[in-house]
């Protein structure tokens, strides 16, 4: 090969990898990572760091607020000494600044054992958009599973 095939060769190769870093700051992998990280929050007992994923005007089932929410995880974590949260896959769908995020998800706790009153699987579907350039969670729908 010649001089200028390897100059052609780093060029065409350092284009593919800019294109897959670009690929991986799309809004679908932006949203999944910040998924992953809300998830291992909760598990970490880590409610604050949950927390800051969830937009100030977050309403949920039954009139739920971004205070309730918090409240309600910083009990959980009081109350159990690790939370488990098995999540099913995510079903990822991106219209410019907002999404929507639906999976099944197991709560259990350090035992084994199911969270009391919150015991089984659920369906959840979050609603999500950009504020501030971060991907951040502003309604949220579950319904217990069969």
């Amino acid at each position: 090969m010649t001089k200028s095939g390897f100059t052609a060769c780093g060029w065409l190769l350092a284009c593919m990898l800019m294109l897959a870093a670009c690929a991986g700051d799309a809004p679908e992998a932006q949203l999944r990572r910040q998924f992953d990280a809300m998830q291992a929050a909760v598990e970490a007992g880590k409610a604050g760091d949950f927390i800051d994923s969830v937009s100030p005007d977050f309403t949920g089932e039954e009139g739920i607020d971004r205070a309730a929410l918090h409240n309600m995880l910083r009990a959980h974590t009081l109350m159990n000494a690790r939370i488990g949260a098995t999540t099913g896959p995510l079903d990822v769908r991106v219209e410019g600044d907002n999404a929507e995020v639906a999976f099944n998800v197991l709560l259990t706790s350090s035992s084994g054992r199911m969270l009391p009153n919150q015991a089984g699987t659920y369906r959840v579907t979050t609603a999500w958009r950009r504020e501030d350039g971060d991907w951040r969670v502003y309604h949220a729908r579950w319904e217990r599973g069969q």
